[in-house]
Protein backbone atom coordinates (compact mmCIF):
# COMPACT_ATOMS: atom_id res chain seq x y z
CA UNK A 1 0.00 0.00 0.00
CA UNK A 2 1.25 3.55 -1.22
CA UNK A 3 1.84 6.22 1.88
CA UNK A 4 -0.10 8.41 0.29
CA UNK A 5 -3.19 5.67 1.45
CA UNK A 6 -2.05 5.88 5.18
CA UNK A 7 -3.65 9.49 5.99
CA UNK A 8 -7.08 8.52 4.67
CA UNK A 9 -7.28 5.29 5.33
CA UNK A 10 -6.39 6.22 9.59
CA UNK A 11 -9.30 8.51 8.87
CA UNK A 12 -11.47 6.33 7.58
CA UNK A 13 -10.73 3.85 10.55
CA UNK A 14 -11.36 6.14 13.06
CA UNK A 15 -14.88 7.04 11.77
CA UNK A 16 -15.81 3.80 11.91
CA UNK A 17 -14.86 3.48 15.27
CA UNK A 18 -16.69 6.42 16.24
CA UNK A 19 -19.99 5.28 14.85
CA UNK A 20 -19.48 1.71 16.28
CA UNK A 21 -19.28 3.67 19.19
CA UNK A 22 -21.94 5.64 18.99
CA UNK A 23 -24.04 2.51 18.20
CA UNK A 24 -22.41 0.65 21.33
CA UNK A 25 -23.29 3.83 23.41
CA UNK A 26 -27.03 3.76 21.89
CA UNK A 27 -27.81 -0.28 22.40
CA UNK A 28 -26.38 -0.29 26.10
CA UNK A 29 -29.23 3.05 27.08
CA UNK A 30 -32.45 1.18 24.88
CA UNK A 31 -31.18 -1.85 27.35
CA UNK A 32 -31.83 0.07 30.02
CA UNK A 33 -34.87 1.70 29.08
CA UNK A 34 -36.58 -1.82 28.41
CA UNK A 35 -35.11 -3.23 31.52
CA UNK A 36 -37.10 -0.81 33.28
CA UNK A 37 -40.34 -1.51 31.86
CA UNK A 38 -40.69 -4.75 34.06
CA UNK A 39 -43.72 -6.74 33.62
CA UNK A 40 -46.05 -7.76 36.63
CA UNK A 41 -45.01 -10.58 39.01
CA UNK A 42 -46.26 -14.06 38.68
CA UNK A 43 -48.92 -13.73 41.19
CA UNK A 44 -50.36 -17.25 42.22
CA UNK A 45 -52.12 -16.50 45.63
CA UNK A 46 -54.32 -14.11 47.11
CA UNK A 47 -51.76 -13.32 49.63
CA UNK A 48 -49.03 -12.26 46.94
CA UNK A 49 -51.43 -10.12 45.05
CA UNK A 50 -52.18 -8.61 47.72
CA UNK A 51 -48.61 -8.10 49.58
CA UNK A 52 -47.56 -7.12 46.27
CA UNK A 53 -50.44 -4.12 45.72
CA UNK A 54 -49.48 -2.73 49.49
CA UNK A 55 -46.03 -2.27 47.87
CA UNK A 56 -46.89 -0.38 45.05
CA UNK A 57 -49.41 1.82 47.17
CA UNK A 58 -46.31 2.23 49.98
CA UNK A 59 -44.78 3.26 46.41
CA UNK A 60 -46.97 5.25 44.97
CA UNK A 61 -47.30 7.21 48.78
CA UNK A 62 -43.52 7.79 48.71
CA UNK A 63 -43.90 9.52 45.24
CA UNK A 64 -46.75 11.41 46.28
CA UNK A 65 -44.69 12.78 49.31
CA UNK A 66 -41.72 13.28 46.88
CA UNK A 67 -44.37 15.26 44.70
CA UNK A 68 -45.25 17.69 47.57
CA UNK A 69 -41.70 18.16 48.55
CA UNK A 70 -40.59 19.18 45.37
CA UNK A 71 -43.78 21.66 45.33
CA UNK A 72 -43.36 23.41 48.22
CA UNK A 73 -39.41 23.89 47.49
CA UNK A 74 -40.36 25.45 43.84
CA UNK A 75 -43.11 28.18 45.41
CA UNK A 76 -40.42 28.76 48.20
CA UNK A 77 -37.65 29.33 44.46
CA UNK A 78 -40.35 31.57 43.00
CA UNK A 79 -40.75 33.72 46.29
CA UNK A 80 -36.78 34.05 46.01
CA UNK A 81 -36.69 34.78 42.68
CA UNK A 82 -39.27 37.25 42.25
CA UNK A 83 -36.89 39.45 44.35
CA UNK A 84 -33.94 38.66 42.15
CA UNK A 85 -32.90 41.12 39.49
CA UNK A 86 -34.53 40.65 36.59
CA UNK A 87 -34.84 44.14 34.48
CA UNK A 88 -31.85 45.68 33.67
CA UNK A 89 -31.71 49.42 32.20
CA UNK A 90 -28.40 51.80 31.45
CA UNK A 91 -28.15 54.68 29.58
CA UNK A 92 -24.36 56.12 28.89
CA UNK A 93 -23.90 59.99 28.60
CA UNK A 94 -21.49 62.94 29.21
CA UNK A 95 -23.23 65.37 31.29
CA UNK A 96 -20.04 67.73 31.32
CA UNK A 97 -18.51 69.53 28.10
CA UNK A 98 -14.90 69.21 29.03
CA UNK A 99 -15.11 65.33 28.82
CA UNK A 100 -14.41 63.35 26.19
CA UNK A 101 -16.78 60.71 25.55
CA UNK A 102 -19.87 58.72 27.77
CA UNK A 103 -18.15 57.78 30.90
CA UNK A 104 -21.10 58.79 33.06
CA UNK A 105 -24.20 56.89 33.23
CA UNK A 106 -27.25 55.52 35.28
CA UNK A 107 -28.41 52.13 35.92
CA UNK A 108 -31.95 50.84 36.86
CA UNK A 109 -31.83 47.15 39.06
CA UNK A 110 -35.26 45.97 39.15
CA UNK A 111 -37.03 43.17 40.08
CA UNK A 112 -40.33 41.33 39.41
CA UNK A 113 -42.62 44.14 41.22
CA UNK A 114 -40.49 46.82 40.25
CA UNK A 115 -38.28 47.20 43.27
CA UNK A 116 -34.78 48.06 43.40
CA UNK A 117 -32.23 51.03 42.84
CA UNK A 118 -30.84 53.18 40.17
CA UNK A 119 -26.82 54.09 40.15
CA UNK A 120 -25.83 56.67 38.75
CA UNK A 121 -21.91 57.89 38.21
CA UNK A 122 -21.11 61.69 37.45
CA UNK A 123 -17.46 61.41 35.30
CA UNK A 124 -15.42 64.69 35.46
CA UNK A 125 -12.34 65.26 34.76
CA UNK A 126 -11.41 66.79 38.70
CA UNK A 127 -13.99 63.52 39.86
CA UNK A 128 -16.31 60.54 39.75
CA UNK A 129 -19.51 60.74 41.70
CA UNK A 130 -21.87 58.26 42.36
CA UNK A 131 -25.41 58.12 43.55
CA UNK A 132 -27.77 55.20 44.75
CA UNK A 133 -31.92 56.45 44.67
CA UNK A 134 -34.34 53.53 46.07
CA UNK A 135 -36.87 52.17 43.43
CA UNK A 136 -40.51 51.00 45.13
CA UNK A 137 -43.10 49.47 42.43
CA UNK A 138 -41.11 51.62 39.74
CA UNK A 139 -41.09 54.69 41.46
CA UNK A 140 -38.60 56.93 43.28
CA UNK A 141 -38.86 59.25 46.68
CA UNK A 142 -36.07 61.07 45.31
CA UNK A 143 -36.13 63.43 42.11
CA UNK A 144 -34.69 60.83 39.15
CA UNK A 145 -32.41 62.96 36.33
CA UNK A 146 -33.22 62.48 33.20
CA UNK A 147 -30.86 59.99 32.55
CA UNK A 148 -32.24 57.94 35.85
CA UNK A 149 -35.72 58.14 34.45
CA UNK A 150 -34.46 56.85 31.22
CA UNK A 151 -32.81 54.16 32.30
CA UNK A 152 -35.74 52.97 34.43
CA UNK A 153 -38.18 52.98 31.69
CA UNK A 154 -35.63 50.58 29.89
CA UNK A 155 -36.03 48.81 32.53
CA UNK A 156 -39.72 48.85 32.70
CA UNK A 157 -39.67 47.89 29.52
CA UNK A 158 -38.39 44.87 29.42
CA UNK A 159 -41.05 43.71 32.28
Amino acid sequence: MPPSFAAPLAVVALVIALVALVLAFSALRRGRVVSRERPLPALTDLDSLEAYLSQQEARVEALVRTAMTQEERLAGMETRGGRAIQHVGVVRYNPFDDTGSNQSFALALLDAEGNGVVISSLHSRQQTRVYLKEIARGQSEAQLSGEETEALGRAAILR
